[in-house]
Protein backbone atom coordinates (compact mmCIF):
# COMPACT_ATOMS: atom_id res chain seq x y z
CA UNK A 1 0.00 0.00 0.00
CA UNK A 2 1.09 3.56 -0.67
CA UNK A 3 2.19 5.41 2.48
CA UNK A 4 0.64 8.81 1.82
CA UNK A 5 2.54 10.65 4.55
CA UNK A 6 5.85 8.97 3.78
CA UNK A 7 5.55 9.55 0.03
CA UNK A 8 4.98 13.28 0.51
CA UNK A 9 7.49 13.71 3.36
CA UNK A 10 10.29 11.94 1.49
CA UNK A 11 9.86 13.83 -1.78
CA UNK A 12 10.01 17.57 -0.96
CA UNK A 13 11.20 18.27 -4.49
CA UNK A 14 7.89 16.97 -5.86
CA UNK A 15 5.43 17.88 -3.10
CA UNK A 16 5.66 21.43 -1.80
CA UNK A 17 5.52 21.22 1.99
CA UNK A 18 6.12 22.85 5.36
CA UNK A 19 6.68 20.87 8.53
CA UNK A 20 6.61 21.32 12.29
CA UNK A 21 8.10 18.23 13.95
CA UNK A 22 6.07 15.36 12.47
CA UNK A 23 3.16 17.62 11.52
CA UNK A 24 3.19 18.44 7.84
CA UNK A 25 1.19 20.54 5.41
CA UNK A 26 1.49 19.97 1.68
CA UNK A 27 -0.13 21.03 -1.57
CA UNK A 28 -0.09 18.78 -4.60
CA UNK A 29 -1.90 18.10 -7.82
CA UNK A 30 -1.99 14.34 -8.23
CA UNK A 31 0.54 11.88 -6.75
CA UNK A 32 -1.57 8.83 -7.63
CA UNK A 33 -1.33 7.24 -11.06
CA UNK A 34 -3.94 4.46 -10.77
CA UNK A 35 -7.72 4.71 -11.02
CA UNK A 36 -7.91 3.04 -7.59
CA UNK A 37 -5.02 3.27 -5.13
CA UNK A 38 -4.78 1.67 -1.69
CA UNK A 39 -3.22 4.23 0.67
CA UNK A 40 -2.52 4.53 4.36
CA UNK A 41 -1.10 7.09 6.74
CA UNK A 42 0.26 6.67 10.27
CA UNK A 43 -1.01 10.19 10.99
CA UNK A 44 -4.45 11.77 10.87
CA UNK A 45 -4.88 14.33 8.13
CA UNK A 46 -7.13 17.17 6.99
CA UNK A 47 -7.98 17.53 3.31
CA UNK A 48 -9.08 20.74 1.65
CA UNK A 49 -9.94 20.34 -2.05
CA UNK A 50 -8.86 23.35 -4.09
CA UNK A 51 -10.19 21.93 -7.36
CA UNK A 52 -11.23 18.63 -8.92
CA UNK A 53 -12.67 15.48 -7.42
CA UNK A 54 -11.60 12.26 -5.71
CA UNK A 55 -13.56 9.62 -3.81
CA UNK A 56 -12.17 8.23 -0.54
CA UNK A 57 -13.51 4.68 -0.06
CA UNK A 58 -13.40 3.43 3.55
CA UNK A 59 -14.79 0.47 5.45
CA UNK A 60 -17.56 2.79 6.66
CA UNK A 61 -18.63 4.10 3.26
CA UNK A 62 -17.47 6.31 0.40
CA UNK A 63 -16.88 10.06 0.56
CA UNK A 64 -17.05 12.11 -2.62
CA UNK A 65 -14.69 15.07 -2.18
CA UNK A 66 -15.06 17.98 -4.60
CA UNK A 67 -13.96 21.59 -4.80
CA UNK A 68 -14.44 23.24 -1.41
CA UNK A 69 -14.72 19.95 0.52
CA UNK A 70 -12.89 19.91 3.85
CA UNK A 71 -12.69 16.72 5.93
CA UNK A 72 -10.66 15.13 8.71
CA UNK A 73 -9.43 11.59 7.96
CA UNK A 74 -8.42 9.31 10.82
CA UNK A 75 -5.05 7.64 10.56
CA UNK A 76 -5.30 4.30 8.80
CA UNK A 77 -6.08 2.97 5.34
CA UNK A 78 -8.51 3.77 2.56
CA UNK A 79 -8.89 3.42 -1.20
CA UNK A 80 -8.71 6.56 -3.32
CA UNK A 81 -10.59 6.71 -6.60
CA UNK A 82 -9.53 9.43 -8.97
CA UNK A 83 -10.88 10.90 -12.18
CA UNK A 84 -8.41 11.61 -14.95
CA UNK A 85 -10.74 13.86 -16.96
CA UNK A 86 -10.45 16.72 -14.44
CA UNK A 87 -7.45 18.47 -12.89
CA UNK A 88 -7.06 17.99 -9.17
CA UNK A 89 -5.39 20.01 -6.43
CA UNK A 90 -5.64 19.68 -2.67
CA UNK A 91 -4.01 20.85 0.53
CA UNK A 92 -3.22 18.16 3.12
CA UNK A 93 -2.49 18.88 6.78
CA UNK A 94 -1.05 15.86 8.66
CA UNK A 95 -1.69 15.81 12.42
CA UNK A 96 -0.10 13.15 14.68
CA UNK A 97 -2.10 12.04 17.73
CA UNK A 98 0.35 13.59 20.16
CA UNK A 99 0.27 16.93 18.32
CA UNK A 100 -3.53 17.05 18.72
CA UNK A 101 -3.29 16.02 22.37
CA UNK A 102 -0.57 18.57 23.18
CA UNK A 103 -2.51 21.42 21.59
CA UNK A 104 -5.90 20.56 23.05
CA UNK A 105 -5.45 18.78 26.38
CA UNK A 106 -5.61 22.00 28.42
CA UNK A 107 -8.69 23.32 26.64
CA UNK A 108 -11.96 23.16 28.59
CA UNK A 109 -14.18 23.21 25.50
CA UNK A 110 -13.25 19.66 24.49
CA UNK A 111 -16.21 17.30 24.83
CA UNK A 112 -15.60 14.33 27.11
CA UNK A 113 -16.98 11.27 25.34
CA UNK A 114 -14.02 8.94 24.78
CA UNK A 115 -16.13 5.79 24.35
CA UNK A 116 -17.96 6.98 21.23
CA UNK A 117 -17.22 5.20 17.93
CA UNK A 118 -16.04 7.74 15.38
CA UNK A 119 -16.25 7.68 11.62
CA UNK A 120 -13.16 7.24 9.49
CA UNK A 121 -13.87 10.54 7.72
CA UNK A 122 -15.45 13.52 9.50
CA UNK A 123 -16.57 16.72 7.78
CA UNK A 124 -15.14 20.04 8.92
CA UNK A 125 -17.26 23.17 8.98
CA UNK A 126 -15.55 25.54 6.55
CA UNK A 127 -15.67 28.91 8.28
CA UNK A 128 -14.04 32.04 6.94
CA UNK A 129 -11.11 31.46 9.28
CA UNK A 130 -10.56 27.90 8.04
CA UNK A 131 -10.80 29.02 4.43
CA UNK A 132 -8.33 31.84 5.05
CA UNK A 133 -5.89 29.39 6.62
CA UNK A 134 -5.76 27.14 3.57
CA UNK A 135 -5.55 29.99 1.11
CA UNK A 136 -2.78 31.61 3.17
CA UNK A 137 -0.89 28.31 3.04
CA UNK A 138 -1.27 28.24 -0.74
CA UNK A 139 0.25 31.71 -0.93
CA UNK A 140 3.17 30.53 1.27
CA UNK A 141 3.87 27.70 -1.16
CA UNK A 142 4.19 30.22 -3.98
CA UNK A 143 6.60 32.48 -2.10
CA UNK A 144 10.32 32.40 -1.40
CA UNK A 145 12.09 32.12 0.95
CA UNK A 146 10.27 29.60 3.11
CA UNK A 147 8.69 31.10 6.27
CA UNK A 148 10.42 30.68 9.62
CA UNK A 149 9.65 27.29 11.29
CA UNK A 150 8.29 29.18 14.31
CA UNK A 151 5.55 30.55 12.06
CA UNK A 152 4.72 27.00 11.00
CA UNK A 153 4.35 25.83 14.60
CA UNK A 154 2.19 28.77 15.61
CA UNK A 155 0.02 28.51 12.48
CA UNK A 156 -0.51 24.76 12.82
CA UNK A 157 -1.49 25.04 16.47
CA UNK A 158 -3.77 28.01 15.82
CA UNK A 159 -5.60 26.11 13.09
CA UNK A 160 -6.09 23.07 15.33
CA UNK A 161 -7.58 25.25 18.03
CA UNK A 162 -9.83 27.07 15.55
CA UNK A 163 -11.33 23.80 14.31
CA UNK A 164 -11.69 22.41 17.83
CA UNK A 165 -13.41 25.53 19.10
CA UNK A 166 -16.21 25.27 16.52
CA UNK A 167 -19.24 23.54 18.08
CA UNK A 168 -20.37 22.42 14.59
CA UNK A 169 -17.42 20.01 14.50
CA UNK A 170 -18.98 17.94 17.28
CA UNK A 171 -17.89 14.48 16.11
CA UNK A 172 -14.38 15.71 15.50
CA UNK A 173 -14.19 17.28 18.96
CA UNK A 174 -15.28 13.97 20.47
CA UNK A 175 -12.55 12.15 18.55
CA UNK A 176 -9.94 14.67 19.71
CA UNK A 177 -11.09 14.02 23.26
CA UNK A 178 -10.64 10.27 22.81
CA UNK A 179 -7.02 10.79 21.77
CA UNK A 180 -6.37 12.52 25.08
CA UNK A 181 -8.28 10.13 27.31
CA UNK A 182 -8.44 6.64 25.82
CA UNK A 183 -6.34 3.80 27.30
CA UNK A 184 -3.65 2.29 25.09
CA UNK A 185 -5.58 -0.98 24.86
CA UNK A 186 -8.64 0.81 23.46
CA UNK A 187 -6.46 2.71 20.97
CA UNK A 188 -5.00 -0.54 19.65
CA UNK A 189 -8.43 -2.14 19.34
CA UNK A 190 -9.77 0.83 17.40
CA UNK A 191 -6.86 0.66 14.98
CA UNK A 192 -7.48 -3.03 14.34
CA UNK A 193 -11.27 -2.77 13.97
CA UNK A 194 -10.96 0.20 11.62
CA UNK A 195 -8.27 -1.30 9.37
CA UNK A 196 -8.35 -5.11 9.45
CA UNK A 197 -9.84 -5.33 5.94
CA UNK A 198 -6.86 -3.57 4.35
CA UNK A 199 -3.70 -5.37 3.33
CA UNK A 200 -1.46 -3.66 5.87
CA UNK A 201 1.67 -5.30 7.26
CA UNK A 202 2.09 -5.93 10.99
CA UNK A 203 4.77 -3.23 11.07
CA UNK A 204 2.22 -0.76 9.70
CA UNK A 205 -0.41 -1.76 12.26
CA UNK A 206 2.25 -1.21 14.91
CA UNK A 207 2.96 2.32 13.63
CA UNK A 208 -0.77 3.11 13.55
CA UNK A 209 -1.01 2.11 17.21
CA UNK A 210 2.11 4.17 18.14
CA UNK A 211 4.15 1.10 19.09
CA UNK A 212 7.27 -0.74 18.06
CA UNK A 213 6.57 -4.07 16.35
CA UNK A 214 7.61 -6.07 19.42
CA UNK A 215 5.44 -3.95 21.74
CA UNK A 216 2.52 -4.23 19.32
CA UNK A 217 2.73 -8.05 19.24
CA UNK A 218 3.05 -8.24 23.02
CA UNK A 219 0.13 -5.90 23.71
CA UNK A 220 -2.02 -7.51 21.02
CA UNK A 221 -1.53 -10.94 22.60
CA UNK A 222 -2.57 -9.55 26.01
CA UNK A 223 -5.73 -7.92 24.62
CA UNK A 224 -6.94 -10.59 22.17
CA UNK A 225 -5.23 -13.70 23.58
CA UNK A 226 -4.09 -14.67 20.08
CA UNK A 227 -1.30 -13.59 17.71
CA UNK A 228 -2.16 -10.65 15.40
CA UNK A 229 -1.54 -12.60 12.21
CA UNK A 230 -4.01 -15.32 13.20
CA UNK A 231 -6.59 -12.76 14.35
CA UNK A 232 -6.33 -10.82 11.09
CA UNK A 233 -6.82 -13.93 8.95
CA UNK A 234 -9.92 -15.02 10.87
CA UNK A 235 -11.36 -11.49 10.94
CA UNK A 236 -10.86 -11.06 7.21
CA UNK A 237 -12.38 -14.43 6.40
CA UNK A 238 -15.43 -13.74 8.56
CA UNK A 239 -15.81 -10.40 6.80
CA UNK A 240 -15.51 -12.10 3.40
CA UNK A 241 -18.25 -14.56 4.37
CA UNK A 242 -20.48 -11.65 5.34
CA UNK A 243 -19.83 -9.96 2.00
CA UNK A 244 -20.62 -13.13 0.07
CA UNK A 245 -23.79 -14.10 1.93
CA UNK A 246 -25.31 -10.75 2.91
CA UNK A 247 -24.02 -8.11 0.50
CA UNK A 248 -24.07 -10.09 -2.75
CA UNK A 249 -20.37 -9.68 -3.52
CA UNK A 250 -18.77 -12.10 -5.95
CA UNK A 251 -15.70 -14.07 -4.87
CA UNK A 252 -13.15 -11.65 -6.32
CA UNK A 253 -14.87 -8.64 -4.76
CA UNK A 254 -15.12 -10.36 -1.37
CA UNK A 255 -11.43 -11.26 -1.47
CA UNK A 256 -10.32 -7.73 -2.38
CA UNK A 257 -12.61 -5.99 0.13
CA UNK A 258 -11.37 -8.27 2.91
CA UNK A 259 -7.68 -7.54 2.43
CA UNK A 260 -6.66 -10.53 0.29
CA UNK A 261 -4.61 -9.46 -2.73
CA UNK A 262 -4.12 -13.03 -3.99
CA UNK A 263 -7.42 -14.76 -4.96
CA UNK A 264 -5.84 -18.22 -4.82
CA UNK A 265 -4.59 -17.59 -1.28
CA UNK A 266 -8.03 -16.32 -0.33
CA UNK A 267 -9.81 -19.42 -1.67
CA UNK A 268 -7.33 -21.73 0.04
CA UNK A 269 -7.63 -19.92 3.40
CA UNK A 270 -11.42 -19.73 3.12
CA UNK A 271 -11.71 -23.48 2.53
CA UNK A 272 -9.40 -24.31 5.44
CA UNK A 273 -11.44 -22.07 7.75
CA UNK A 274 -15.01 -22.86 6.65
CA UNK A 275 -14.63 -26.34 5.18
CA UNK A 276 -15.70 -25.36 1.66
CA UNK A 277 -14.48 -22.95 -1.03
CA UNK A 278 -16.04 -19.50 -1.42
CA UNK A 279 -17.50 -20.49 -4.80
CA UNK A 280 -19.53 -23.24 -3.09
CA UNK A 281 -20.83 -20.80 -0.48
CA UNK A 282 -21.81 -18.37 -3.22
CA UNK A 283 -23.69 -21.09 -5.13
CA UNK A 284 -25.78 -21.92 -2.04
CA UNK A 285 -27.19 -18.40 -1.77
CA UNK A 286 -30.77 -18.20 -3.13
CA UNK A 287 -31.11 -15.97 -6.16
Amino acid sequence: MLNLYGTIKNHPGIFRQFSCRESLISIYNCPIEKKFEDVWSQYNYIIYVVEGRKIWHTNQGSFDLKKGSCVFVKKGASIIEQFFDVSFCLVMFFLPDDFIADVLKAKTFIKRSPDKKHGTIMPIDVTGTVLSFFHSMISYFDSLPEPDPYIHAFTFQEQGLTIAANHRNGELLSYFSSLIQQPQAVALQRVMEDNFCYNLKLEEFARLSNRSLSAFKRDFQKIYNTPPGKWLTQKRLDHALHLLTNLNRNVSEAAFESGFENPAHFSRSFRQHFGQPPTAVKQQIPV
